[in-house]
Order: C-alpha cells, then sequence, then structure tokens
C-alpha cells in the first residue's frame, strides 16, 4: 500500500517541485482509505470521482502560491456538513443532505484544501471510545485489542493511517483529545467559538467546539491561524484576540505550569512514569511546576453526564429517540434516558454549582501559563468496552469533561508509547484564548520526547520565536517598581513581578522633573556607547490591561522594546529626548532604588 508524508509543508514542497500533483495524490489516497475502511471503519462515505472532481478541477485552475492549503487532503467528521453529501451523525435516520457546507469546510476548501470524505463516529458524538457506531466499529489504529476513542474515531484514524494530512473532528467532552492520545497524534480543543460550528450537527450546542487532528502542533498552530474568523452564521462565534495570533506560537521563556497534586491512573503500571518524564521535559524547558488542587475540576466534570446538561443533547435526538427508539443505539438511548425528566430548577442550580467551580478553578490557574494532565487515567480495551460500554467510556473522560464547561483552551499531544506499542500522550490546557501558546507548549513536548510523528518521522529540536499567550511581560526602572507609588497601578491590573534584573550594558538613565503630582519618575534611554546595566523588574501582566496601562504614562515617557542582560527583549519604559535633556544623568547608580536612597528616601 502507498504511502505519502502528507505533512503540510512536505506536500507543499512536492506540489512546488512539480514531483508530485494534486489529482495523482487524491486518487491515490481514496483507494488505500477504501482498502483501510474493510478493517477499520473510519469512512462513513468516502467521495467518488463524480463528487471530487469540482474541487480538482478547480484547483487546476489556481495558483499554488495564492493558496495557503493548496491540494491539502483533509476528512471530515460526519456530524458537519459537506454540500451535497449526506451528514449522517452515525444515525441512518437522521441523515440529511445539507445544500451548504458547515462554514469551518467551506474556509478550508476556499484556501485549497480537498475533502475526502465523511469519517465514522460515536453516534450523535456521544461517546470517547468509537465504537457506538452503526457503521461499525472503530479499533486503534496501532493496536488491534484497543479503541479509536471517540467521538471523533473515523477523523483520528484518517490521520493516523496516512489517509489525510489533517481532519475535522467536535469536541464537547474529549471527543478530540481521547482520540489523539490514542493514536499518535496532536488534537487541538480550541477556545469554544474561535472555530465556527455552524453546519455542526449539535451535540452540547453550548459547549461544542470544532478540533483539529494533525501530525504536529505547528500543523495544527498553521490550520488554527488561517481558520480563527468569526463567523455571522454561528451565534456562539468569538473574536480570536491579536495574542493568540500565529505569532503567538513558539517557544515559551520561562513558565509556570499547574500539575494535579491528585493523579490518576486507575490502575495503570506504566502512565505514572510516562507523566514524570513528560513533567520533566517540561522543567527542563525552563518550566516550574506548581501542584494544583484538581478536585474542582474532576467535580466540574461529573456535572456534565451526572447533571442537566445530558438534556441539551436529548434536544438534539430526543424527538427521533420518542418516534423511533430502534434508530438509536441502546446505548445512547441508556445515556440520555434521564434528560426528560431534568427540570429547569435543576439546571439553574448545576449552573450555579458550576460557576462557583469556575472561580476556584480560575483561581487556581490565574498565575500559571498552562496545566499538564494524562490525556486519559488509563486505555481501556475493546473487551472491556464489549462488557460495560459505560464505565470504561466514563474513566477516559477523567481529563477531559470539564474542559468546555470552564471555557478552557487544551491540546492533546504525544509524548511516549508504551511497552505494548500503544500510543501514549499528555494535554496541556489553559485559559480561553490562549491555544496558540498552548499550542507552542505541545511542540516543545512534541520535540522533546524524540517520538516518531504519524508517517514515521522525528520532529527535530529546533529555534523558534518566543511565544505569547494572554499575558505579556512589562519591565518597569522606576515609580511602578514594587513598594514605589505607582505600583498600584501594576497591581490594579493583576500584574504579577516575574523577577528583579538588569538592561543589557547600553542604556542611561536619568532623573527626570518633577510631574505635577509630584510623583518623580526616571528616564530610560539606548545609547550607542557609554551605556550601563540598569535596575529593572519584569511583571507579567494580562494583555487585555495594556491599553489602560499605556493611558496612565505620561510624556516624555512611552512604551517600547528594551534589552535585557540575558540578550531578551521586553515591552518597557523608554523617554524620549526632550526630557533626558531635561533632567539628570543618574545612570553611576545603576537604578532608581539607589539614586532614591542616595535622596534620603525621596518618594521611597
Amino acid at each position: 500500500m502507498s504511502s505519502f508524508d502528507l505533512r503540510l509543508p512536505i506536500l507543499r514542497n512536492a506540489y512546488r517541485a512539480g514531483t508530485l500533483a494534486p489529482r495523482t495524490l487524491v486518487n491515490e489516497l481514496l483507494r488505500k482509505a477504501a482498502e483501510l475502511n474493510a478493517e477499520f471503519n473510519l469512512f462513513i462515505h468516502l467521495l467518488t470521482e463524480e463528487e471530487i472532481a469540482p474541487y480538482l478541477d478547480w484547483l487546476d485552475r489556481q495558483n499554488i502560491e495564492n493558496l495557503p492549503l493548496y491540494g491539502i487532503p483533509f476528512a471530515i467528521k460526519d456530524n458537519i456538513d459537506l454540500a451535497g453529501i449526506e451528514t449522517t451523525a452515525a444515525c441512518p435516520a437522521f441523515a440529511y443532505t445539507p445544500s451548504e457546507s458547515a462554514t469551518l469546510v467551506a474556509q478550508l476548501i476556499a484556501l485549497g484544501a480537498i475533502p475526502l470524505g465523511k469519517t465514522n463516529l460515536d453516534q450523535f458524538a456521544t461517546g470517547l471510545n468509537g465504537t457506538r457506531s452503526p457503521y461499525g466499529k472503530c479499533r486503534n489504529s496501532v493496536h488491534p485489542d484497543y479503541p479509536s476513542g471517540g467521538s471523533s474515531a473515523g477523523s483520528s484514524l484518517a490521520v493516523a493511517l496516512g489517509v489525510a494530512s489533517f481532519a475535522l473532528g467536535t469536541d464537547t467532552a474529549g471527543s478530540g483529545r481521547v482520540p489523539a492520545g490514542l493514536n499518535n497524534l496532536v488534537g487541538l480543543k480550541p477556545t469554544k467559538g474561535i472555530l465556527s460550528t455552524a453546519g455542526v450537527v449539535p451535540a452540547c450546542r453550548t459547549l461544542d467546539c470544532v478540533t483539529f487532528f494533525t501530525a504536529t502542533a505547528e500543523e495544527a498552530s498553521e490550520l488554527l491561524s488561517l481558520t480563527a474568523l468569526t463567523d455571522p452564521r454561528d451565534a456562539y462565534s468569538r473574536k480570536n484576540p491579536q495574542w493568540n495570533s500565529a505569532r503567538a506560537f513558539g517557544a515559551p521563556a520561562a513558565f509556570r505550569f499547574g500539575v494535579p497534586s491528585q493523579l490518576e491512573f486507575a490502575g495503570c503500571a506504566e502512565s505514572p512514569a510516562l507523566f514524570a518524564t513528560a513533567r520533566e521535559m517540561l522543567e527542563a524547558a525552563g518550566g516550574e511546576a506548581v501542584e494544583i488542587d484538581f478536585a474542582p475540576f474532576v467535580e466540574a466534570a461529573n456535572l456534565l453526564y451526572q447533571g442537566p446538561w445530558v438534556a441539551e443533547r436529548y434536544s438534539v435526538a430526543g424527538e427521533l429517540m420518542s418516534t423511533r427508539p430502534d434508530a438509536v443505539l441502546p446505548v445512547i438511548r441508556d445515556v440520555l434516558a434521564k434528560a426528560p425528566g431534568a427540570t429547569a430548577v435543576e439546571l439553574f442550580q448545576a449552573q450555579y454549582r458550576l460557576q462557583a467551580l469556575k472561580a476556584r478553578c480560575d483561581a487556581l490557574i490565574e498565575t500559571l501559563d498552562c496545566v499538564l494532565t494524562p490525556t486519559y487515567p488509563r486505555a481501556v480495551t475493546l473487551a472491556e468496552l464489549e462488557q460495560d460500554p459505560i464505565g470504561p467510556n466514563s474513566l477516559l473522560g477523567y481529563y477531559t469533561n470539564f474542559m468546555n464547561l470552564l471555557d478552557y483552551a487544551a491540546v492533546a499531544t504525544p509524548t511516549a508509547f508504551m511497552k505494548n506499542g500503544l500510543p501514549w500522550g499528555v494535554t496541556v490546557f489553559g485559559r480561553a484564548f490562549t491555544d496558540q501558546y498552548l499550542l507552542g507548549i505541545a511542540d516543545l513536548l512534541q520535540r522533546a520526547s524524540g517520538i516518531e510523528c504519524v508517517g514515521g518521522n522525528r520532529i527535530a529540536l529546533s529555534e523558534r520565536r518566543l511565544a505569547t499567550n494572554d499575558q505579556m511581560l512589562v519591565a518597569v526602572c522606576g515609580a511602578h517598581m514594587q513598594g514605589l507609588p505607582l505600583n498600584k497601578d501594576m497591581l490594579s491590573r493583576g500584574a504579577v513581578l516575574q523577577q528583579s534584573m538588569q538592561t543589557a550594558p547600553h542604556y542611561r538613565l536619568a532623573a527626570l522633573l518633577a510631574s505635577p503630582d509630584g510623583t518623580r519618575r526616571p528616564g530610560l534611554w539606548r545609547v550607542g556607547d557609554g551605556g550601563v546595566n540598569v535596575e529593572v523588574e519584569v511583571w507579567k501582566m494580562p494583555a487585555s490591561e495594556l491599553g489602560s496601562f499605556i493611558a496612565t504614562v505620561p510624556s516624555p515617557l512611552a512604551l517600547g522594546k528594551i534589552e535585557l542582560s540575558d540578550g531578551s527583549w521586553v515591552t518597557g519604559f523608554l523617554c524620549e529626548p526632550y526630557g533626558v535633556q531635561s533632567g539628570t544623568d543618574i545612570s553611576g547608580f545603576g537604578g532608581w532604588r539607589a539614586w532614591l536612597a542616595n535622596e534620603r528616601g525621596v518618594d521611597a
């Protein structure tokens, strides 16, 4: 069976070099997918020659340089619409044929990507294992005794088995992360709303996310940057802030990551050591591990199926269940059985409890850059699921079910293989709109682990730009420093002191004339010769607060980029020349505090 390296940059290079054409690739992939389908049940519908022809014909008329995803093959979970192709949600009685593609699918096609077909899933996207489908059970891509994971089962297999460069899944409770963890893939569960869900059959409309399965975190970063756009068709669409743009993806500097103080591995003998190794990889990269209480996250996760949110799932399948119960799989009926009895009172009570838990969880991660967990406690076997379809499935969601309820972003990434060959990985999660930063952490882990990604290729360590998230570093050199008069302007904006250090030896410092309110400030400026190291404090401030902070900065001061003694550059205070000229050069003191002490505590 032919094999191609389907990673985005590899295919682009092959197309540009003329060694491969999209039509040749697609025909071979469709043939390969048809062969694999007999064993893995990954596709519900593969596009026919007539159905795929319009996409290939259109591509023939395009310039590769104008289309970022020119000729990139992708698969679509069959609860996401592709115009003219039946959407089933893995329930034939529910099926319909849309006249319009889902917004995200249309975006990808307009960027040059080629849809190959609709993939298998746990019926109505209710399940985390991939066996709950009338179109056949999906087994693991590596080990025949294990499931693929679900509900985005076929989508994960399409990438893992080398049929598609990437695939679309959905994730309400872990459906875009558990299959990734079980199949050596990166699974991006983005912040709710930054990828459109218009044209997606809902599982829980208020929680659903469309996800990407890719071989590498870098590819997921590119896909997210191309498609994270607001959509008028989607009432839950949210604007992606600029701090979460493609430029945010990169190598993290010193960072703090949470680790659950209560880890659950459900008796798995290998997972504790594998998780410890992943933690050590982040620490070796400059991360500081902070143990956090995981109990409120687990309690929030339990609300998803034990609380009234199950009624939201029932709102999609309920009518069919009541009129044609045999059309819905028994296990899905069992999961949704209590939904009709849920009351509005119970819903509000659950919402109140969830909000209280979110307040606790938000406080726990407020000063962290991300949290590291296993993707699941332990892998469950097909035999276990056959014996008990509910319990083992629930176990897979231990580290995933809370994510959308609490409005966090998450990335599952592979880091190891178990002794039996089964892929194993971790998940990093964090605050909403930190997706690209989390992908940078996932990329770090994937590279540091040294394991082969899908296609049998290692991802080499390389120099990358600095990753950023919803926090930014701000260097202060005067009245905004800890304990000085304007430090309140930092603290009121949630800024946290990171470290005290010095600038590179290229700066001079002046004591400026006092402002009308009597506050003394220094002025820092860069020089070509005669510079010194100047004492500064580096603070981390929420990016959303920077605008209001800038508004408080009076002339002749301004914010610009300052080089620190370690060679890094951060945003900080600089002074315009006219302010320096009217001030007093105090560079010899090496910093504002030393000058204040010399002035016998003035403004100290």
